[in-house]
């Protein structure tokens, strides 16, 4: 008998002004239907997680691929990391700079290498070796992150401390974008990308693409992925955390909800999960104003953008 297919995502849990919510609504939209075509299909959930999460890279309106934070220099740095439950193989790829899609990338670690993680000029010739094009950092520059960049330096400069991951959330915030999913065999997995935080040093790898941080995904327990602040999600390797709640008989919304607790109670921290079981049950918290999400199973659609 098969097994019924569900596709979660999400794009991101930060202080969302009311003028971003139609873009992100859309985004998450087009990804479901991108990843739910394969699942429907019989193809499997690394699939559906690859071509959900590479739709949301490809759209400026998240932190992933083009249109993503720019570091201190003014470049855009990536990681994404890919994970199948059915054998924990798993791909993952950090700094890259000349690749449009890095969760491409994660997955040719995932299926082509007995390696897992792959950084900075080493993922991009090993992604050239197998067959990816690369593309101009500045292909993946946009506009608005250039501005948002000035703005970040301009108030550094004035004196203003740093507050990417103490203080209150703003508009200027984290965007990250991750997908789970369950296919027709009973598997699950997980992926997640993203381009960092605003005005980072170049080098630094966030939560995103660091196994049991920001995602994780075994289909004797769940598949994760998470967005937020990163350095406190990876001192307390949130998502392992979390999957283990639900391994120990806990539900997915139950430990979904543990987890962000955690986060803030443990570290001040802030962000947003999205978990799934094998049996297809689901779990959505976050502790930011707001979270974009999609939900896709043989019972119809749900998305949008939840208030905290």
């Amino acid at each position: 008998m098969k097994t019924q297919p569900v596709l979660l995502i999400h794009g991101g849990a930060w202080a969302m002004p009311d003028e971003a919510i139609a873009a992100h609504e859309a985004g998450i939209a087009n990804a479901l239907a991108a990843g739910y075509a394969l699942l429907e299909r019989g193809a499997s959930a690394v699939d559906a997680v690859e071509a959900a999460v590479a739709v949301m890279e490809d759209d400026e309106t998240f932190d992933a691929g083009r249109g993503s934070f720019l570091t201190q220099d003014g470049r855009v740095q990536m990681d994404a990391l890919l994970m199948n439950g059915e054998n924990l193989r798993t791909g993952g790829v950090a700094c890259v700079e000349r690749l449009r899609n890095p969760i491409h990338a994660a997955r040719l670690v995932l299926d082509h290498s007995p390696h897992v993680y792959f950084v900075g000029t080493g993922a991009e010739r090993f992604a050239r070796q197998h067959g990816m094009a690369l593309c101009d950092n500045m292909d993946l520059v946009i506009p608005r992150e250039q501005e948002r960049l000035y703005k970040a330096q301009a108030a550094e400069l004035a004196g203003h401390s740093d507050t990417t991951f103490s203080g209150p959330l703003d508009s200027a915030s984290h965007d990250t974008v991750g997908a789970v999913a369950l296919d027709t065999h009973g598997n699950i997995a997980a992926g997640t990308s993203t381009g960092g935080t605003l005005n980072k040093a170049p080098g630094r790898v966030g939560d995103s693409s660091l196994i049991g941080c920001g995602c994780y995904a075994d289909n004797l327990s769940a598949a994760v992925s998470l967005t937020g602040w990163g350095e406190p999600i990876m001192k307390l390797v949130l998502g392992k955390w979390a999957v283990d709640r639900v391994a120990a008989g806990a539900s997915p919304q139950e430990s979904a909800q543990a987890a962000i607790d955690y986060l803030f109670a443990r570290l001040g921290g802030h962000g947003g999960i999205i978990l799934l079981s094998p049996d297809g049950r689901i779990g959505l918290a976050h502790n930011t104003p707001r979270m974009a999400w999609g939900l896709r199973t043989p019972a119809g659609l749900e998305s949008g953008v939840t208030r905290n």
